[in-house]
């Protein structure tokens, strides 16, 4: 089952040319950020563009137990009255976060230096995702962790009544410990910091920046440190939530696979935190070009214009899969239509994402005809220009597995079908209408 109900199982058929304009949804990581600060801040701070999907909405319930006032005002328009760092309200209830690693990791930060105590659950997936890599270095602050074997969900956490500033190195290429330690920062004296050996996605940073907090990047022979002065005022900001590069690769995925199709997706993130996929699409030969370049709340957009393109497989680095981290369920897929070897490495941390996605995809390309082979850290997808499918996938819960097979199926000689499209809603509620918008035969 999915955070929302009954197993939906779908099916993708081959389909004519895509043509439109795929205006995909707001940035989930941005939209969680806009909430969570929102109530931090002092004052109103107005929202425009958000995601409405379940993990977004999961956390603005999450920012209403906490004490803040969070009102939708229109279509992806929502109000946040925050109460200032510091100033969470202890909940009456337990914090469901749904499907949310993000929301999850991000509010228990938020709350790890206040004197409260909350407890986290979350849907079947969320409760077997690794939580210990975030209470560990909460625990530094000062707060009390209680959590299943493993730091499993459901935690509770007693928040630091007198934390303390903590200097702490990210263990593994992770934006969500390093953002969980800067927000639990806020409300330490002093200085926290943040080194990453990897840079990861920089949303966090710049939208404390925007909100008010004293922080500074610097990049040095250690890695990237990031260094946060606690106890801001942080001051309510008009958010434009720009829109999802992740949701983005979808659309464009099945245009580039499509014989025929062209089409626009306007108003994408070009963070360059975020832009790995679209770097290696390139060098795999696509035809996208990125027009009307600007910046939109801090952070750099584009349209972009993507057509069928005859693809050739490559090998994406290491050092760029945090940037792409993602977008490897769907570059998987894409790589099965190129011809050649496309090499994926540094991928380890895929494995404890939603699903074990390197296992979900490797498996289920392979009963779709693909030839796959998987390392620990890496997966491997031999290209033949094509992909036979007349498989039902497993997507365990995932959203980015389901999306991905069913955009295989658009382009594969036979359908391709996912044993539940329901975990969809979580991150892009208007997939199945916005695909079919463009042409694609989906249902």
């Amino acid at each position: 089952m999915s955070h929302s109900g009954d197993p939906k199982p779908m099916t993708a058929r081959k389909s004519p040319a895509l043509r439109g304009v795929a205006a995909v949804p707001g940035d989930k990581s941005i939209s969680h950020r806009a909430l969570i600060l929102g109530a931090m801040a002092i004052g109103e701070t107005r929202i425009t563009g958000l995601l409405e999907g379940e993990d977004v909405l999961d956390t603005a319930k999450a920012m209403r137990a906490f004490g803040a006032t969070v009102t939708r005002t229109g279509e992806g328009a929502w109000s946040v009255n925050g109460v200032g760092v510091g100033g969470f309200a202890e909940p009456e209830g337990v914090i469901d976060c749904g499907n949310s690693g993000t929301g999850v990791r991000l509010i228990m930060g938020t709350m790890a230096t206040s004197p409260i105590t909350a407890t986290f659950t979350g849907d079947a997936s969320l409760s077997r995702r690794p939580m210990a890599r975030i209470t560990d270095p909460l625990q530094l602050f000062g707060c009390h962790v209680t959590a299943r074997e493993g730091g499993r969900l459901p935690v509770t956490i007693t928040g630091a009544a007198d934390p303390m500033p903590v200097s702490y190195r990210t263990p593994v290429a992770s934006a969500q410990i390093k953002s969980a330690v800067l927000l639990a920062g806020l409300n330490a004296p002093g200085q926290t910091v943040v080194t990453e050996a990897e840079a990861t996605r920089d949303h966090t940073e710049r939208m404390l920046t925007g909100f008010g907090a004293e922080i500074t990047t610097e990049i040095t022979p250690d890695g990237r440190v990031i260094t946060l002065t606690g106890r801001p005022e942080l001051v309510a900001q008009t958010v434009a939530v720009p829109r999802d590069p992740s949701s983005a690769a979808f659309p464009v995925a099945a245009a580039l696979l499509v014989p025929g199709s062209e089409i626009r997706v306007p108003g994408v993130s070009r963070n360059p935190t975020r832009d790995g996929l679209y770097v290696t699409l390139l060098e795999m030969g696509a035809d996208i070009t990125f027009e009307n370049q600007r910046d939109e709340g801090g952070e750099p957009v584009a349209d972009l214009i993507v057509r069928h393109s005859a693809l050739k497989g490559v090998s994406v680095p290491a050092d760029r899969a945090a940037s792409m981290i993602d977008e490897f369920p769907i570059l998987s897929v894409i790589a099965c239509f190129a011809e050649g070897a496309t090499v994926m490495n540094g991928v380890a941390e895929l494995r404890v994402k939603e699903s074990d996605r390197i296992d979900a995809m490797a498996v289920g390309l392979r009963a779709n005809g693909a030839r796959v082979e998987d390392t620990p850290d890496s997966m491997t997808v031999h290209g033949t220009g094509g992909l036979k499918g007349g498989a039902v996938a497993a997507t365990h819960l995932d959203h980015r597995i389901a999306m991905s097979f069913l955009i295989g199926g658009l382009a594969s000689d036979q359908p391709i079908g996912v044993d539940d499209g329901a975990p969809i809603m979580t991150s892009f509620p208007d997939f199945l209408p916005l695909m079919q918008g463009l042409g694609a035969d989906i249902a």
